[in-house]
């Protein structure tokens, strides 16, 4: 089961960290994006090149420190058909440097739509007589709310592929309460309906270590819910944004683990992409090192409270 994977790459590094590469152009650089654009202009094509050998760079420096990394989609759409190009180069070159990749696309939909995001994402395009693979990540964030109908497809591939998923149960962004906290008629909350359905959903990908291949989405910034959660879902393994930049903390994710100091993974992005631009005296040329020296940070905070 694909969530195996990542949790041994997390005993192996003994680091519950996913790093975020969720890049702006902003984040980058300054003579990144100048050789780039003096190839290919002030283009989609330039500013895609720009990103790619920003994420390469920082993939070389994190890729024995961090299990996993988390590309976001919408930051590769930006850009248009050079930057989905760069999602999936970056996709493929973290594989072939042993990372867990993550892709964070929220996708959400039913019937034969879903069995299409189903095969981009996780599994098998066939173009005549030829097996082909889109973006091939070994997990997919989506969006539970339209139910099983929009579920099931995605655990046929995940079954077939050996890949995972992870659902959104309690966002970290402030205004998720609006629906996410409401009470159901039986008393519990929008959010622990969704977290009992990732346990149900679960029951078709087994692991070894006792989670499924159904995890949630849990933000950091709601520390009191993420620990409800873990109790409330003994075989559901979390990915939890929002450590860092948005705001969550060590002692705010101490609540996703379980007895053994597993259970979740943490996700830092902007932390990790930008801590050149936070360390005193780093050239940008050293921006990767910077990364790699949060990520050490990070490893060491979150060791504290596992």
């Amino acid at each position: 089961m694909a969530l195996d994977r990542l949790i041994d790459a997390i005993r192996k590094m003994d680091n519950p960290t996913v790093a975020g590469l969720d890049p702006r152009l902003e984040y980058l650089p300054e003579y990144i994006k100048q050789e780039a654009f003096r190839q290919w202009g002030e283009t989609l094509e330039g500013a895609a090149a720009a990103i790619l050998r920003f994420n390469k760079e920082l993939i070389d420096a994190l890729y024995d420190v961090v299990p996993a990394i988390k590309p976001q989609a919408a930051y590769y759409e930006l850009f248009g058909w050079p930057g989905m190009r760069t999602l999936q180069e970056t996709m493929a070159y973290a594989d072939e440097k042993g990372l867990f990749v993550i892709t964070d696309g929220k996708r959400n939909d039913i019937g034969s739509t879903m069995e299409a995001y189903a095969a981009a994402h996780l599994g098998e395009t066939q173009v005549g007589e030829q097996v082909c693979h889109a973006f091939d990540g070994d997990a997919l964030t989506v969006n539970g709310y339209l139910g099983t109908d929009g579920i099931q497809p995605l655990l046929q591939v995940c079954r077939q592929r050996d890949r995972g998923i992870f659902v959104l149960v309690k966002t970290s962004n402030p205004s998720s309460g609006e629906l996410q906290d409401l009470r159901l008629e039986s008393g519990e909350t929008v959010y622990r309906r969704m977290g009992a359905l990732c346990e149900s959903w679960g029951e078709q990908l087994p692991g070894k270590y006792g989670y499924s291949g159904v995890g949630a989405v849990v933000g950091a910034t709601w520390p009191d819910q993420l620990a409800e959660l873990r109790k409330a879902l003994p075989h559901t393994f979390f990915l939890v944004p929002g450590y860092g930049a948005q705001g969550g903390g060590a002692q705010d994710v101490a609540g996703a683990f379980d007895q053994d100091g597993i259970g979740a993974v943490i996700n830092s992005s902007r932390g990790i992409l930008c801590a050149w631009k936070k360390e005193e005296n780093c050239p940008a040329e050293d921006f990767a090192g910077a990364a790699r020296r949060e990520a050490l940070r990070m490893k060491e905070a979150l060791a504290a409270v596992r």
